[in-house]
């Protein structure tokens, strides 16, 4: 199927939900709801295998679903890490026994994603929709350009995680100003930004095709803009969290901790303008669920990650959408065709939003195994009743 624009891909959601409807016989008015294609998250850990006390495959797809998600990539920083074949085929055989969605892993760069050696990527292309190291970034330049080289070779993306060890300083929030006001150690701009370069850089050199992961600073933007206009093989994502959050908005809870971090409010307003723009093409979650004791610890102590498939559009449909600040097609491109595009995956299923209908965001509704959100107790639009992905309902309220 050739790449979709976001008005055929809205076009070909509402028959096939026409159709859906009148053959199961559900009550579901078109009129009455927004149809939308299913959404699609080129970033989620559902932790499995090696931390199913964290998410399973089960779990995090019927997330997903209730958020309105029919395709998710998943990432590699598993126990086993999918580094070969016989690793990524446990993974895939979890995936085809439980998964309600669509669920297609992204390979290793390195093994064990410890940095040292390639992993054995032509082993697991053909079910990969990409390499990454999640989790940390790949220090030496002499192995990301040979992964690059090697991706290049196989048609796949290398999906980076940008961030130099070396400038981290035992960060784990932003360094800014209410990591100063409190006490706490930064994770700094350019941690993020000097790998964006110097990756951008070796894609360009090796005609690799790019992927940022959580793009989180104003000078990555400005980087992928320029690169962009170079034309450059490079696409990027950023979570919604960082859209409508900034680190004014923290306090002294596990809730509000993720890598890369919230960063300062001039850096939220660039991701926001570089969504306008088409410099960030995509929306991601950056799903990480973990245990409520491992979010129990404060800002300093609890594990990195927050859960975001359930209240992803929400989210950005209220502070973004309805306020006028984004169009809706443009977020919707960023949810539905721009993801589909850079992996080569194929649209498939619908949801149904009652956009006019508000709720409270609470642990108590959500599908996650993991709960910790900045978002609890907010109020939000926008209310999915029915995700139909393969031919079947996967959710519905």
């Amino acid at each position: 199927m050739k790449p979709m624009t976001i008005k055929e891909a809205m076009a070909y959601a509402h028959s096939c939900a026409t159709r859906f409807l009148s053959e199961s016989g559900r009550s579901f008015p078109t009129s009455s709801y927004t149809v939308f294609p299913g959404f699609c998250d080129v970033h989620v850990h559902f932790r499995e295998p090696g931390f199913s006390y964290k998410e399973t495959v089960a779990t995090g797809s019927r997330a997903a679903a209730h958020g309105g998600y029919t395709s998710v990539l998943t990432m590699p920083n598993l126990s086993p890490v999918p580094d070969s074949r016989e690793t990524l085929d446990l993974q895939l055989d979890i995936i085809r026994r439980d998964a309600v969605i669509d669920v297609t892993p992204i390979g290793a760069i390195t093994r064990g994603e410890r940095g040292e050696e390639l992993a054995d990527m032509e082993a697991m292309a053909p079910d990969v929709a990409g390499f990454s190291d999640d989790g940390r970034g790949v220090q030496s330049e002499e192995m990301m350009k040979a992964a690059m080289e090697r991706a290049r070779a196989l048609g796949r993306p290398i999906v980076a995680h940008c961030e130099v060890n070396s400038l981290l300083n035992g960060g784990y929030i932003h360094d800014g100003e209410y990591a100063r006001a409190h006490g706490h150690r930064g994770i700094s701009s350019e941690s993020e930004y000097a790998e964006v370069e110097r990756d951008i850089y070796l894609s360009e050199r090796t005609g690799c095709p790019l992927h940022l992961c959580h793009i989180s600073t104003k000078e990555s933007v400005a980087l992928i803009r320029a690169a962009k206009a170079r034309g450059a093989d490079v696409t990027c994502e950023t979570g919604p969290h960082y859209l409508v959050m900034d680190d004014g908005d923290l306090c002294e809870d596990g809730r509000y901790k993720m890598n890369p971090p919230l960063r300062a409010a001039a850096d939220r307003l660039a991701l926001v303008e570089g969504l306008i723009d088409g410099t960030v093409d995509m929306l991601a979650t950056d799903h990480a669920p973990h245990s409520a004791e491992e979010k129990s610890r404060g800002l300093a102590g609890s594990a990195f990650g927050i859960v975001g498939l359930e209240t992803a559009f929400p989210t950005v449909y209220t502070h973004l959408v309805r306020t006028g600040t984004v169009p809706l097609l443009r977020v919707l491109d960023a949810l539905v065709t721009a993801p589909r595009r850079r992996f080569s995956l194929p649209l498939d299923g619908f949801s149904l939003f009652a956009l006019d209908e508000e709720f409270t965001v609470d642990e108590a509704d959500l599908l996650s195994k993991g709960h910790a959100t900045p978002f609890l107790g907010e109020r939000l639009f926008g209310v999915n009743h029915l995700t139909v992905a393969g031919g079947r309902a996967v959710y519905e309220k």
